[in-house]
C-alpha cells in the first residue's frame, strides 16, 4: 500500500512537472522564452521620446516602425503585430522608467529604441537583465556600444542600433570644417547629454589630430535661454567655428544669439542630427541661415517610395532624420522573430527564445536596408552597431528652410564628395 501511495505520488509529481514544462513552452533558451499562444498578437515595444521639446525625434521614429508594420499587412507569423510605445522622454530618468514598465510586460519581443542616447543609458540596465532586446534607430553616442566601463563604456547584451556610431559622425564633421570650411580654429559646446557631450568630443579631437586647434570647449544646461556668457567667452578667442551638437531648444538660442554676439559676426556655425528637424529653421529665424547640420542622409529608389508611403499615411514629409532608420530597426527585428520562432504543440502557439533573438540579430550580415548594407558587430567600441556611417552628410539650411517651410535641406557635402577633392587634388 505504501509503495503503491508512493508510485502515485512519483507519476502526480512527474504529471505536475510535464504540465509546468508544458505552460513554459519547453523553453531551453538561456534567457527564457515568450509563449504566444494561436489567438494572440506578436507584441513589439518602442521606448521612445513622445512628449516634450524632443518629441519630434518620437514621432519621426513611431512613423518609420508604422510603416514597416503596415509593410508586411500588419501581421507576422500570421498573427497580427501589436505596438505598445512607452514615452522614454530624452532622459537617464525617463528611460529608466520606460524600461521598468516595458521589462513588466513579458509579451513584448523586443524594443524599438531609445531615440536619445542619455534615456539609453538608463534603460540598457534594466532591459538587458530582463533578457530582452532593444535596438535603436537613433542613439549615436560612442558609449553605448563600448564595454570598456573605465573609459565611460556603458555597453551591456542585448543592445543594438540601426543609427550610426558618432566616432563616424563627429569625424566627419571635423573633416568637413577643416576641408571644406577651411576652419584653423573651432570652439565646441554640448549640454552634458552623453549624446552631445560625445559627439563634441569626438569632433574636438579629430580636428586637433588633423593639425587644427581646439579654442574652447565648454557646455550649457539644459533648459538654459541665455547664451550671452559663454559665446562672450567663445569670442574672446575668436574661432572660425562654433560646434553646437545639441538639441531644440538650446540649439535655437545658441544660434540667435550667436550671430549677435560682438567678435562672432563671422563665425560659421555647424550643429548635427539632434537640430536636424523641421522646427529649427522657423524657431530659429533668420539666425539659420547658413548653419551647416551633420545627420542621416538617406536616397535611393526604395527610399523615395517609403517617403512617398509617408505622405499617403502620415502626412507631409517626415519631422527629423531617423524614420528610414527605424524602419530597419522594426524589421530587422520581426525578421528574427520569425527566424527564430518554434511550434508547441498542434493548437499554433509557438514559442520565441530571448537569446536566439539576440543572437538572430548579432548574426545580421549584409541586410540591405533603406538606410544601406547592415551588418551588426559584436566587438567594442563598436559592439551591437549595425551600421557604418555611410548614411551620413553635412546639410545647409538656407532661405527656404527658414521661409518657405522647405524641409529638408539641400546636401552640401559627404565623405564621397570628400574622396572626389582628393581625386582632382
Amino acid at each position: 500500500m505504501k509503495r503503491l501511495f508512493f508510485v502515485l505520488s512519483l507519476l502526480s509529481m512527474l504529471a505536475l512537472l510535464s504540465i509546468t514544462a508544458l505552460a513554459d513552452g519547453h523553453c531551453d533558451d538561456e534567457l527564457g522564452c515568450i509563449e504566444v499562444g494561436p489567438d494572440d498578437p506578436i507584441v513589439v515595444g518602442a521606448m521612445l521620446t513622445t512628449s516634450g521639446a524632443t518629441s519630434f525625434l518620437g514621432d519621426d521614429s513611431v512613423g518609420g516602425i508604422e510603416l514597416a508594420i503596415l509593410g508586411r499587412e500588419g501581421m507576422a507569423m500570421d498573427r497580427e503585430i501589436e505596438l505598445v510605445i512607452e514615452d522614454s522622454l530624452c532622459s537617464a530618468e525617463g528611460g529608466q522608467a520606460a524600461a521598468q514598465r516595458v521589462a513588466a510586460d513579458e509579451t513584448i519581443v523586443g524594443v524599438v529604441g531609445t531615440n536619445c542616447s542619455g534615456a539609453a543609458q538608463g534603460a540598457l540596465p534594466i532591459i538587458s537583465e530582463a533578457g530582452m532586446l532593444m535596438i535603436s534607430p537613433s542613439n549615436t553616442s560612442p558609449s553605448l556600444t563600448n564595454d570598456d566601463t573605465e573609459a565611460g563604456g556603458a555597453y551591456l547584451p542585448g543592445y543594438f542600433r540601426t543609427g550610426h556610431n558618432d566616432l563616424f559622425q563627429g569625424a566627419m564633421a571635423a573633416q568637413f570644417a577643416m576641408e571644406v570650411l577651411e576652419a584653423e580654429t573651432i570652439a565646441t559646446i554640448h549640454d552634458g547629454d552623453p549624446y552631445t557631450e560625445g559627439l563634441a568630443s569626438v569632433m574636438a579631437d579629430t580636428f586637433a589630430e588633423m593639425g587644427g586647434t581646439v579654442a574652447f570647449q565648454g557646455a550649457v544646461s539644459k533648459g538654459d535661454t541665455d547664451m550671452t556668457a559663454i559665446l562672450t567667452e567663445i569670442a574672446a578667442e575668436a574661432p572660425d567655428v562654433v560646434y553646437f551638437p545639441v538639441f531644440e531648444p538650446e540649439s535655437n538660442f545658441i544660434a540667435a544669439q550667436l550671430v549677435a554676439t560682438p567678435g562672432l559676426e563671422d563665425t560659421i556655425m555647424v550643429t548635427a542630427d539632434g537640430s536636424l528637424v523641421a522646427s529649427f529653421p522657423e524657431n530659429t529665424g533668420e539666425a539659420a541661415v547658413g548653419v551647416f547640420m551633420s545627420g542621416p542622409s538617406v536616397t535611393g529608389e526604395a527610399y523615395e517610395n517609403f517617403l512617398e508611403l509617408w505622405d499617403e499615411e502620415i502626412g507631409g514629409v517626415p519631422p527629423s532624420g531617423f524614420h528610414a532608420h527605424a524602419y530597419d530597426a522594426t524589421n530587422m527585428l520581426l525578421d528574427a522573430v520569425e527566424a527564430v520562432a518554434e511550434p508547441h504543440g498542434d493548437d499554433g502557439t509557438i514559442i520565441i527564445g530571448r537569446q536566439a533573438l539576440r543572437d538572430a540579430l548579432a548574426d545580421v550580415e549584409g541586410y540591405e536596408g533603406l538606410t544601406g548594407v547592415l551588418t551588426c558587430q559584436d566587438e567594442s567600441p563598436f559592439a551591437g552597431d549595425c551600421a557604418t556611417g555611410e548614411a551620413l552628410a553635412v546639410f545647409e539650411i538656407t532661405e527656404a528652410e527658414v521661409n518657405e517651410d522647405a524641409w529638408p535641406p539641400a546636401v552640401v557635402w559627404d565623405l564621397s564628395m570628400s574622396m572626389m577633392m582628393e581625386e582632382e587634388g
